[in-house]
């Protein structure tokens, strides 16, 4: 079981306290306590298990603009005398930073707590493993599935205490499943990979065994026998999975620091036309039972519904206090990131996206990150489907799609098909004029 509330806040108290009568003009500290436990299957047959329990505080004390930050998972009373005057000897030696204080305390969170984050149900191992095994002999059930790289399952209970010295003391209990199942395809002396993944909240939400199963067979068999492509401009349509990928890049280019430090490629684009004018970008807290929601942010900053692009405008940044101050802009609860991250879904249907092109490249996976958010170039190893007059055609394999953010936000066009399966989300992408290096 996870440690209570009450015992978290009792530490956390403790750390402020003596904090201050040893000094420390503010302070604030995180006390949390998790529990994962975890197993692996590999062909149907059980490859690992364990259970892992997390306690720890981390302490930040201030002495004027001095700032020092400290962490222990020795929770003992001694223990923790000590770690709050090593960081008070810590915080003495640093430089001081005028950019360095806690959050204003009008911005504080102080709301009711309805967003049902928890789920008390236990899975036991055997329960954990049947759902996985049961997965796995799905994807099996189709011939041309001849191995598996692994697939598992993970239940996560966290709890934790959040205090400051200007009186915010709040925490809460959150939880998480996840299931995934990553299998190998087979045909004509060509093999290739690709798998499944479903996390939530709540267990009763995650897709079944049998679903997590069929899609990653069907994934990874889509992708046998690939062709190279020449090399060509053209239209490229992303899958969900890699345009959350896009939105993620746009995220980190809006945050306070970046746009601070002047290491983005937007950040002289604050109430500027970024994206063509049908698309808004939404991030929001307050969704029930999402991924990404949350309070407030690790500062005790309550979370605020950010509209950062509205009609292709860019509207708000990501904001946390320190690089906040810097850029004259208060906290909007952005210290821990985005929350529920996402473009909100265009008018035309998948079908329709893909339909008025006599050849376009349907892109399902990329290989490694390749965006430089100080540049806004973007270059990434690829495959894909082929699409020609509508019709899927044949697996494309071993070529490069690269652009540049400036024009690619521009050419984006998006389907009607947004889910919210993860923290960031995103319809299918269509982005024309794309460069493709093939052969």
């Amino acid at each position: 079981m996870i440690k209570e509330k009450n015992y978290l806040k009792k530490i956390a108290d403790f750390c402020i306290s003596k904090s201050k009568d040893l000094g420390a003009t503010s302070s604030s500290v995180l006390v949390m306590n998790s529990i994962s436990e975890n197993v692996n299957i590999r062909n149907k047959r059980l490859d690992g298990s364990e259970r892992s329990e997390n306690l720890g505080v981390t302490l930040t004390t201030y002495i004027g603009k001095k700032k020092a930050s400290i962490s222990s998972t020795n929770l003992a009373e001694k223990n923790l005398n000590e770690l709050v005057q090593k960081s008070i000897d810590s915080t003495k030696v640093t430089p001081e930073d005028e950019y360095n204080s806690l959050p204003d305390k009008e911005l504080h969170f102080k709301g009711e707590k309805k967003l049902e984050l928890y789920d008390d149900e236990h899975l036991s191992n055997d329960e954990k493993i049947d759902f996985i095994k049961t997965a796995e002999e799905t994807a099996f059930s189709n011939d041309k599935i001849v191995n598996t790289n692994g697939s598992g399952f993970s239940e996560t209970k966290s709890n934790f205490m959040l205090a400051n010295s200007n009186g915010f003391v709040d925490g809460y209990e959150t939880s998480q499943f996840t299931a995934y199942c990553e299998v190998v395809s087979k045909s004509n002396g060509s093999m290739e990979r690709d798998y499944e993944y479903s996390s939530k909240r709540y267990f009763k939400d995650l897709l079944t065994p049998k679903q997590i199963g069929e899609s990653a067979a069907k994934l990874a068999i889509s992708k046998l026998n690939p062709k190279k492509i020449e090399s060509d401009k053209m239209n490229i349509i992303f899958d969900k999975r890699i345009s959350q990928n896009i939105l993620s890049t746009f995220a980190s280019a809006i945050s306070s620091s970046t746009i601070a430090k002047g290491t983005t490629f937007l950040k002289e684009s604050l109430d500027k036309q970024i994206f063509s004018n049908k698309i808004n970008i939404i991030d929001k807290g307050d969704i029930k039972k999402a991924n990404g929601s949350r309070y407030f942010d690790s500062e005790g900053v309550r979370i605020e519904n950010l509209e950062l692009v509205k009609h292709g405008i860019l509207k708000d940044y990501l904001v946390e206090t320190y690089s906040g101050k810097k850029i004259n802009r208060k906290s909007n609860g952005r210290s821990s990131g985005t929350t529920n991250l996402y473009f909100e879904k265009g008018d035309v249907s998948f079908r329709e996206l893909i339909k008025n092109e006599k050849k376009i490249l349907y892109i399902n996976e990329t290989i490694g990150r390749g965006a430089n958010i100080i540049t806004g170039d973007y270059s990434v190893g690829a495959s894909g489907i082929m699409v020609e007059n509508g019709e899927f055609t044949y697996p494309v394999s071993e070529i490069t799609i690269a652009g540049n953010f400036n024009e690619m936000f521009k050419n984006i066009i998006l389907a009607d098909d947004l889910e919210f399966k993860y923290s960031t989300n995103s319809p299918t992408m269509l982005i024309s004029g794309m460069t493709v290096g093939g052969k």
